[in-house]
């Protein structure tokens, strides 16, 4: 599928305007702010950090905390998924980001939520119109970093599906697999692996 760029989509409509939104050729969903549950994922092991990077201060704020921020103005309310969160992997630990993915989507489902916007716990800052870009559809994902995305509730039976028949555990695999749309960022997406990382910020 043909990526598009943030920058310009972000021009071009207001972030969670009421619309109907082409997701598959048998299917349309309306998206808005009140429909979509924000999930920051939290269920690495942080070996390169040395802690919990969640949890790392990010000037007075744990990172988690400044990545939920980022999708407040997009979504209803902000959960974490991972160790301590509300949301637990599925269909069990260590799975990686798809765990936990697919955990937020069940969790989604279950609340009545049409979609979820996921976001990793070490992205505190974003280039400007990607989160926009990515609320006014799903299923879409950052080509950059393909965690941060916007995935329907309605695949939560998919990806379990997903995970245990494929040994590779690729978001952008799924997302692919889903024909989600890729959203090329306007600048570069910042990933904390280390505390260097952070302190480049």
């Amino acid at each position: 599928m043909q990526p598009v760029d943030a920058g310009v989509a972000s021009r071009a409509r207001k972030p969670c305007s009421r619309r109907q939104v082409r997701t598959r050729p048998d299917r349309e969903i309306a998206l808005t702010q009140d429909s979509i549950l924000g999930v920051v994922l939290a269920g690495g092991q942080s070996s390169r950090f040395g802690s919990d990077k969640a949890q790392a201060l990010f000037g007075d704020r744990p990172l988690a905390h400044h990545a939920g921020n980022l999708l407040r103005p997009y979504v209803a309310d902000v959960v974490i998924a991972g160790i301590g969160g509300t949301i637990v992997d599925l269909p069990e630990p260590g799975l990686g980001p798809l765990g936990g993915i697919a955990g937020a989507l069940d969790h989604a489902a279950t609340l009545g939520f049409t979609s979820v916007m996921t976001i990793a716990c070490d992205m505190p800052v974003l280039p400007d119109g990607l989160l926009a870009a990515l609320a006014r559809r799903a299923p879409a994902y950052c080509n950059d970093a393909p965690v941060l995305g916007h995935w329907q509730a309605a695949f939560a039976a998919h990806l379990l599906a997903h995970i245990q028949r494929t040994p590779r555990r690729s978001v952008r695999g799924w997302a692919e697999a889903i024909g989600a749309l890729p959203i090329i960022a306007a600048g570069p997406v910042p990933n904390v692996n280390t505390p260097a990382d952070m302190a480049a910020l």
